[in-house]
């Protein structure tokens, strides 16, 4: 294996960590053993080189003073953030004496992890830390709180995360933006939009606020929240009834078109129009321009999915290329998430066979506030990595308030004193991404990478790999599992027949190139991974689940007595709260805004740059408005998790309802009322 971490000088090949799709190919500079510049690697296949400034800053995030140095105990209350220094052995010694006596006194279950993609390293993100928690017998966590609704419902229709190879929508002559920022959050499907749009293509975005890929647009479509579905009936009314489908392809490849051409009937235009505010002219524009322009490519966004009806929705915008036969055509289809063709052996890497007891419960990540105040949930220890429920979950305060349980003996690892560390028991110090063996498949291109380390572990950090392994020995697990290499968990977890998309990936064939394209064959002809191995417009495994077997508009949950409904969006610079706490990219965003219509701001007496109280029966916060027309009446977005700002906390106001499916957050389904200080 080459060293990159015992030469001081040089450039060498990274993957970017970030939960987003496009998981970028870098170059890290190094001078005196330090990384002094992050850039793109030119030859990466899909990102050449471009890169975010959230990336490109990286490295003050990695050398920030305030990154976490050693182990630390609390020595005040808790929230208060008062520590003291402790040794890596008191700190494994405090955590498992404490585990051993809960385990004895309460049982395994009494124990829950919570953690996200803050890194997405497999190894990091799913691989020790789920064979510890597997072995310890511990509570179980649905990680939903991302893509859970979309990913659920995207398969009722197309069998799995599959779609359309990014790289080939440079031929698509009609692209829609649909519920994503993508400017933000996808950058590298915008560039190849915008190749696209010099041979001609049209990119049309459709969103509740007019952001940065709003503005981009040659058309910009503003609709309100969680009616996403209901467009895209109206639009199937549209090319059934003006015979701009594609028979042939239907019949070939579809179940239930017939039931849906019956179905999409009641979804007239002007019924749609009333719904989702979009205008009578500008539906029956967009259907015929869907239904005429081939190739066309819907990018399907998280940003829908997080609603009430965020499963039925996304299940629902997936059947529009199987109507009008885009799936045949290159640079035509849909993307939701492609990370199917990149599945590894999941079960050699998280060994779920290490849990006894197959009847363990499971707690849902997005209820974390009320699980933690729930006697009967019994919680009496968890331990967080790779994520900040405190300011990422919602319901906020009530996390929060759990948090603050004095019997609640909570272990943090981290880069940072995170808002949830100050609540913690034991601080235990992480290493960046730069600094562990890892491996990465992207959920958006079809390339598998590799991250060896480039720099030594920060001061005394350890990896999460090194940490289960420490708290492994401590609770005297002797299972060799835990003592596997990062390498051989690699090689194992690539080694899975039942993938062919695989087939030319490996550890040697990733270590020698650093990047490795998967296999992937065209979706059709042949058979995809749902029930009948055709596109199901009509489900039967939707309705043995309980839900409709056909595309159907479910309205959002109504919220209270509050007039406006809250989006609060993703802002450019932050990832949820990564970053948000380094000046140079607080810098870089500014300051949180509330985005207001000009006639909602009248009517309340509210001019631009005015603070506003934000506030429902969850809690409140003060934003400073931006009065125009990029949102609808009746909606106010805001943008970005900020830290350590208790006046900015959006996840104040968010509800910790469930989606219809996949148990997925609906943080975009609260309501406000807003008020001028």
């Amino acid at each position: 294996m080459t060293t990159y971490v015992n030469q001081q000088k040089g450039i060498f090949p990274a993957v970017c960590p970030l939960d987003c799709p496009d998981q970028c190919g870098l170059l890290l500079h190094k001078e005196n053993g330090k990384i002094v510049k992050v850039e793109g690697d030119p030859n990466h296949p899909v990102t050449k080189g471009n890169i975010c400034n959230k990336v490109r800053n990286m490295k003050e995030r990695i050398y920030d003073e305030k990154r976490l140095k050693h182990p630390l105990k609390r020595i005040g209350a808790k929230g208060e953030g008062k520590f003291k220094q402790i040794s890596w052995d008191e700190a494994i010694e405090t955590i498992t004496s404490h585990w051993k006596k809960l385990i004895d006194s309460t049982g395994p279950e009494s124990i829950l992890p919570y953690s996200f993609y803050g890194n997405m390293g497999n190894l990091t993100a799913e691989g020790m830390d789920r064979r510890f928690f597997h072995r310890l017998g511990s509570s179980q966590l649905d990680r939903t709180i991302c893509q859970a609704a979309g990913t659920t419902g995207y398969k009722y229709t197309m069998g799995g995360n599959i779609g359309t190879d990014p790289e080939d929508t440079i031929h698509s002559k009609l692209i829609i933006f649909w519920g994503i920022n993508a400017v933000s959050t996808n950058m590298h499907q915008v560039a190849l939009a915008l190749k696209a749009r010099k041979n001609g293509a049209k990119i049309v975005v459709i969103d509740v606020h007019k952001n940065q890929t709003g503005r981009l647009a040659d058309w910009f479509i503003p609709i309100l929240p969680g009616t996403d579905g209901a467009l895209a009936l109206g639009l199937m009314h549209i090319l059934f009834a003006e015979n701009l489908v594609d028979e042939s392809f239907l019949q070939a490849y579809t179940i239930g078109h017939e039931m849906l051409r019956e179905h999409v009937k009641q979804y007239d235009p002007s019924t749609v129009s009333k719904i989702t505010g979009v205008r009578v002219e500008d539906i029956y524009t967009l259907a015929r321009m869907y239904g005429e322009t081939s190739p066309s490519f819907i990018r399907i966004g998280n940003g829908l999915q997080h609603h009430d009806n965020g499963g039925m929705s996304t299940r629902t915008i997936a059947c529009l290329p199987a109507l009008t036969g885009q799936w045949l055509v290159k640079g035509g289809g849909a993307i939701k998430s492609n990370s199917s063709y990149l599945a590894y052996n999941e079960e050699s890497l998280q060994r779920p066979d290490l849990l006894k007891n197959k009847q363990t419960r499971i707690i849902n990540m997005n209820e974390i506030g009320r699980k933690l105040l729930e006697r009967e949930t019994s919680i009496h220890s968890m331990y967080v990595y790779s994520s900040n429920p405190a300011i990422v979950a919602p319901e906020g305060n009530l996390v929060r308030k759990g948090l603050e349980r004095e019997d609640l003996f909570l272990v943090v690892h981290d880069l940072f004193m995170t808002e949830t560390a100050k609540y913690a028991d034991i601080i235990l110090p992480s290493t960046s991404s730069f600094e562990n063996t890892d491996f990465y498949g992207s959920y958006w291109h079809h390339y598998m990478q590799i991250q060896q380390p480039v720099i030594e572990p920060y001061a005394e950090s350890k990896s999460n790999v090194d940490v289960f392994r420490l708290l492994a020995k401590g609770m005297g697990f002797d299972d060799p599992v835990f003592d596997e290499k990062e390498t051989d968990m690699i090689a194992s977890a690539l080694t899975f027949p039942s993938n062919p998309s695989l087939a030319s990936i490996n550890y040697e064939t990733l270590l020698a190139n650093n990047y490795v394209k998967a296999n992937v064959e065209p979706l059709f002809p042949g058979a995809i991974p749902t029930p009948s191995g055709k596109i199901e417009l009509y489900s039967e495994k939707m309705k043995t689940d309980g839900y409709s077997p056909l595309p159907t508009y479910v309205p959002i949950m109504k919220d209270g007595e509050f007039p406006f409904s809250f989006v609060p969006a993703p802002n450019h610079n932050f990832l949820n709260s990564t970053f948000s706490n380094i000046p140079k990219h607080m810098k870089l965003e500014k300051e949180p805004r509330l985005h207001m219509h000009i006639e909602d701001a009248r009517q309340a007496g509210i001019e631009d740059g005015d603070i506003v109280r934000v506030w429902n029966l969850r809690g409140e916060c003060k934003l400073k408005v931006s009065i125009g027309e990029n949102v609808l009446q009746g909606v106010v977005v805001s943008q970005g998790l900020w830290a350590n700002e208790q006046t900015q906390f959006v996840n104040a106001l968010t509800p910790d309802r469930l989606s219809d499916m996949g148990g997925g957050a609906t943080f975009f389904s609260g309501k406000v009322a807003v008020e001028k200080i």
